[in-house]
């Protein structure tokens, strides 16, 4: 009796763009609103701006974003570090929450955006991989620290100067007494419920939940704790009516914040790309991300930025495409005249949802592994993290240097060039062998070396340098082959050089030695 197959199964339709938008990315981009809107007064509270301001944040960056984004997946707006990045950088020109100093962000989200537009337009998209791991990681866990840091007054219901959070950390500590024991329980409350209902599912509202059960225990308990206050119901000015006086001294803290804050997005856009199999540009999410700010700076507010948690709300709600971004904004923008229902918000509640949002940035023994494995990348790692702690607030300065510790220990180590020397007694040859990076600052590597080496054979007649394991020569690694060449051969020494594999290296010691050409050869 011959055997039924099975019928073959047939993988339900995808739905069409348009299914596709109303049924998954509207309910995505709501979903991530929720998440969103609390979010964005919290982090605007760490940039030094009125609560409202992060509203403004979140409302024209996604809709921009989404039109030149090539991830459907990542949600734009204010995010902590970027925030932190704000305060930084603005609040040496200006004391934070003064009228000088909301004339200056928006300018600075415009100074992002333009860095990030250029760097999208010439294809640079390579700038977040400039940022070496040891010193990204090491700047992100300083960071958190700084940030769970500044949050540290509120958290226990004490007044801070706007700015001088961290500066006046040591006398908070030393005067437990005047803390709020009711601050401190809902501040972590809010950690507690955000953070166990990632546990649970990671679309559990969490934040939401935490907002929702601080307004309803102000409102019957009376408390004095310290709140958000009223938020103006009205829609953001759009104009770029900007006072450019102070531009040259954002321009480095702008064009910091375009690298480093395009760091994360880069990553989540392209992890997801790649589970999902969907095709992703870097230069394309430049250009976003610049948009978004310039959107940004047209409604008045700050830097933004790709936002991990967000993103992630978006993916696992269902979303489609890169409109569900666009869903956001509008969203965000539909709650603007009702923003008074978050006026009795307790600020302890939005300093929980901040600590709850880099605790898991803070990874002191992802930094041990570091030094463990590598004392070299160890020294750039702590390195970073010491001086973003010790530069605090300028921690825009603290990236520069550590990035130019990390060049600085990758330069020293490719010194080190391993060297092979022989010599044939038999034809009165010596040969040199160098392994590794033959550049300018290992040339003279080899310079030190033929010299001791014609001092011990002076029965040498023939010298060749044997290129073929080294992985790559510079301009001045060259120059000094050609002087080495042109030593030797007037003290009548007859000089041979073996080319690598390398293609671009053969052609550059060609063209360098010119009539002297004649001594280099394949083998």
């Amino acid at each position: 009796m011959r055997s039924r197959k099975p019928p073959p199964t047939v993988s339900p339709p995808a739905p069409s763009a348009l299914e596709g938008f109303f049924k998954r990315d509207v309910l995505a981009g709501i979903s991530v609103a929720l998440v969103l809107i609390p979010q964005s007064l919290a982090y605007a509270a760490l940039a030094g701006l009125p609560p409202v301001y992060g509203l403004y944040a979140a409302v024209l960056p996604p809709i921009a974003a989404a039109c030149f984004a090539s991830s459907r997946y990542l949600q734009t707006g204010p995010v902590a570090i970027t925030s932190l990045l704000t305060l930084a950088a603005l609040s040496p020109l200006a004391t934070p929450g003064s009228a000088t100093y909301l004339a200056l962000a928006p300018l600075l989200a415009l100074v992002v955006g333009c860095c990030r537009l250029a760097m999208g337009l010439v294809g640079a998209g390579l700038v977040a991989h400039l940022l070496s791991q040891p010193v990204l990681m090491s700047f992100t866990s300083a960071a958190a620290a700084l940030i769970m840091a500044s949050q540290f007054a509120v958290v226990v219901g004490l007044p801070a100067s706007p700015g001088q959070e961290i500066a006046q950390l040591p006398s908070l500590l030393s005067h437990p007494s005047a803390w709020s024991p009711l601050a401190l329980g809902l501040t972590a409350l809010t950690v507690g419920i955000i953070s166990l209902g990632r546990r649970v599912h990671p679309l559990f509202p969490g934040v939401l939940v935490a907002v929702v059960l601080g307004i309803l225990g102000q409102h019957w308990g009376h408390s004095a704790l310290a709140l958000v206050g009223p938020l103006p119901t009205a829609l953001p000015h759009v104009g770029l009516a900007l006072d450019f006086t102070s531009l040259r001294a954002l321009l480095l803290p702008g064009l910091v914040i375009a690298v480093v804050g395009f760091a994360e997005p880069t990553a989540i856009a392209r992890t997801l790309a790649t589970q999902t199999r969907q095709a992703w540009s870097a230069d394309r999410e430049l250009i976003s991300q610049g948009m978004a700010n310039v959107a940004a700076a047209c409604a008045g507010a700050f830097p933004v930025g790709g936002s991990f948690s967000r993103t992630m709300v978006n993916r696992l709600a269902g979303g489609f495409s890169r409109w569900s971004g666009a869903v956001t904004g509008l969203a965000v923008l539909l709650f603007l005249p009702f923003a008074g229902v978050l006026a009795e918000l307790p600020r302890c509640v939005l300093a929980g949802i901040v600590i709850a949002a880099v605790l898991n940035l803070f990874q002191p023994r992802a930094l041990w592994r570091i030094a463990v494995v590598s004392r070299a990348q160890g020294l750039v790692a702590w390195g970073t993290f010491l001086l973003t702690l010790g530069l605090a607030p300028r921690i825009d300065q603290a990236v520069g240097l550590g990035v130019g510790l990390a060049v600085a220990v990758h330069l020293w180590r490719e010194r080190r060039i391993t060297l092979g020397v022989s010599f044939d007694a038999t034809h009165a040859e010596l040969r040199l062998t160098p392994v590794g990076v033959l550049y300018f600052g290992s040339a003279n590597v080899i310079e030190d070396a033929l010299g001791a080496e014609l001092v011990k054979n002076p029965q040498a007649r023939r010298v060749v340098f044997d290129l073929r394991r080294v992985g790559r020569i510079d301009y001045t690694g060259v120059l000094v082959l050609l002087r080495l060449v042109e030593d030797a051969q007037l003290a009548g020494l007859e000089v041979r050089i073996i080319a690598g594999e390398a293609p671009q290296g053969e052609r550059l010691l060609r063209r360098v030695f010119g009539a002297q050409a004649n001594v280099i050869v394949r083998n």
